[in-house]
């Protein structure tokens, strides 16, 4: 596996893959509206070039927040490289903490995060109804059978 700058990739593969695992571009969280093909960002590239992970991120003064993450197979430390990628830029760039968002339907995601040092700093109640607003096609009901609506922010503090 190799991990790269999204920027080494091109624009048809990375919109292609977020529309894949997004059902668009567009990534609608309480901290904002992204479009990810426009982030800065690291693939995965398997052994053959082709994309099995990507993360996308965004830098706010001296707070990194990742905006979507997604591998294409769990457990083989995808997700955890291109996390690693982006806490290192965070630090070379002296932020303070890592922020992401995910849904309080997103079990596997909190799991994850939690294993890799992120811990819960906010819950943000009903925001899925809100984030619905701009970007309905947010399912009513995610993994699990659980009904999506709250948004969990969890934070890593970073040591530059």
């Amino acid at each position: 596996m190799e991990i790269v700058n999204v920027e080494a990739i091109s624009d048809t593969i990375i919109r292609d893959f977020l529309e894949l695992h997004w059902g668009s571009t567009k990534v609608v969280v309480s901290s904002g509206s992204y479009d990810c093909t426009i982030l800065d960002g690291f693939a995965a590239l398997n052994d053959q070039a082709r994309l099995i992970g990507l993360v996308t991120y965004i830098i706010h003064d001296d707070v990194g927040e990742i905006i979507s993450l997604d591998s294409i197979v769990e457990g083989e430390g995808i997700g955890t490289s291109l996390v690693q990628s982006v806490e290192k830029t965070a630090m070379d760039l002296q932020c303070r903490k890592l922020t992401l968002i995910t849904t309080n339907d997103n079990l596997t995601a909190i799991a994850f995060y939690q294993k890799r040092g992120f811990r819960f700093s906010r819950i943000l109640h009903n925001a899925v109804e809100q984030a619905r607003k701009i970007k309905p096609e947010i399912p009513m009901t995610g993994n699990h059978g659980i009904p999506i609506i709250d948004e969990i922010e969890m934070t890593k503090r970073l040591n530059p």
